[in-house]
């Protein structure tokens, strides 16, 4: 993590404060690189820059040794992507603590682990940020990309950090062939990604969540939809590793990824 107050931080653009600045720095992202790099230095939503640091300074007690990232978290995955991942937001002692998106979390352990089956991660398990996991032909992103109380992000809040993730589509939109939506959340914030990054109308009526869901139309990406992995869902198996299975694998081929 950046040491605070650097040389170089104290010479850096300041951090967006509003949707209009957010929108902005999203904009003059040239790749991934500079765009994760302005991600993880967003502070325009007060309430989500208020929570990621109380849950840093309090911490859970398993980690309580640990420093937490307590930033927003960029994306993860290649540049030539073609297969999307699309959540909701970071975990509050997850991706907000490792500064990866999925990773330290046990939504995390379902995901990676079924994309190690699928042959789209090189490991089952994802703990840290340094710990080797690489995506094949897989990028995940959220649709909010800091930690938000209860999982629950506002209407204002989803809309201010929209530019992120429409910026990252634009950025991967040459191999991008299928998105995989995880949860309702996911599901409806495709629809604004797609008009602004493929400037077409979404169908009306919108195609409605289901897992299994499959949409294709116009010029965007195939989307398909899927159960979130969270623990509501696994554990009561509502989604079961056959079904996350059944997704990859659809998103695979329609991807064509061997």
């Amino acid at each position: 993590m950046a040491e605070a107050g650097s040389a170089a931080g104290a010479q850096a653009e300041a951090g967006p404060r509003t949707a209009a600045a957010v929108a902005d720095r999203a904009g003059r992202a040239a790749d991934l690189d500079a765009l994760d790099a302005a991600v993880s230095d967003c502070f325009a939503c007060p309430r989500l820059v208020a929570w990621r640091e109380e849950v840093a300074r309090v911490r859970r007690a398993a980690f309580r040794d640990q420093e937490y990232w307590a930033r927003p978290v960029p994306g993860f995955g290649p540049p030539d992507a073609r297969i999307g991942i699309l959540g909701l937001a970071p975990a509050a002692h997850g991706g907000n603590r490792t500064g990866r998106v999925f990773t330290g979390d046990r939504s995390g352990d379902v995901l990676f682990a079924a994309l190690h089956r699928a042959g789209l991660a090189n490991q089952p398990t994802s703990v840290a940020a340094d710990d080797g996991l690489a995506l094949r032909s897989t990028r995940i992103f959220a649709a909010v990309r800091c930690a938000p109380p209860d999982n629950k992000p506002t209407p204002a809040e989803r809309d201010t950090c929209a530019p992120w993730l429409h910026r990252e589509l634009e950025l991967i939109r040459p191999t991008l062939r299928v998105v995989v939506a995880l949860g309702a959340f996911a599901w409806a914030a495709w629809w604004p990604a797609y008009r602004a990054v493929y400037g077409e109308r979404p169908p009306s009526p919108r195609p409605v969540f289901g897992h299994g869901a499959d949409w294709s139309g116009g010029a965007g990406p195939r989307l398909l939809g899927c159960y979130h992995v969270s623990q509501q869902n696994t554990f009561t198996g509502r989604l079961t590793p056959a079904m996350l299975d059944e997704v990859f694998e659809r998103a695979k081929r329609l991807a064509e990824v061997d």
